[in-house]
């Protein structure tokens, strides 16, 4: 009965600590949110279940991909332009890097209620033709897992993108 009591206290004063601090700087005990860039090239997957990649079939070398991205049929800068008209309406989302020669930006977006930190990049990739298509790698910074939280993220980005992106057919 003390060990449950002992424990409920606990809970209830971690949960305040957090409420004062918010969760910006309460999960800043684990590091940055900004995980930084990846290497699409060299992109090595987590062994832990907290992350997610689209990309083009053959695109992110040994990495396998749990969404496929489509082909546009515009050229990447129109492709990138269409993109931050399909984000604006994400909620918790800060860009936090734009390489514009490099044809990436890296986002950092926060969980809705616990505001756990997920980056994510983006690599716009030109094809013949003005069309192009993305690679996007959605990985948490805490957890083991993520609930599916992260592969979620980036259907409906997609989604969001192919409703103002015309699809090449």
């Amino acid at each position: 009965m003390a060990l449950a009591a002992g424990l409920g206290t606990l809970a209830l004063l971690a949960g305040l600590a957090f409420a004062a601090l918010g969760p910006e700087r309460a999960w800043g005990v684990f590091g940055p949110a900004d995980l930084g860039a990846v290497d699409f090239a060299r992109l090595q997957r987590r062994n832990s279940p907290n992350d997610a990649l689209a990309a083009p079939p053959g695109f992110a070398g040994t990495a396998r991909a749990d969404v496929t991205s489509p082909v546009f049929a515009l050229d990447a800068r129109a492709l990138r332009a269409a993109m931050a008209r399909a984000l604006a309406a994400e909620e918790s989302l800060q860009r936090v890097d734009v390489d514009a020669r490099a044809g990436t930006e890296r986002y950092v977006q926060r969980t809705r209620l616990l505001g756990f930190p997920d980056t994510i990049d983006v690599l716009y990739v030109d094809l013949p033709d003005d069309h192009s298509t993305l690679a996007l790698y959605s990985r948490s910074r805490i957890g083991y897992g993520d609930l599916g939280a992260n592969r979620a993220r980036l259907e409906r980005w997609l989604a969001r993108l192919t409703s103002v992106a015309p699809v090449a057919r």
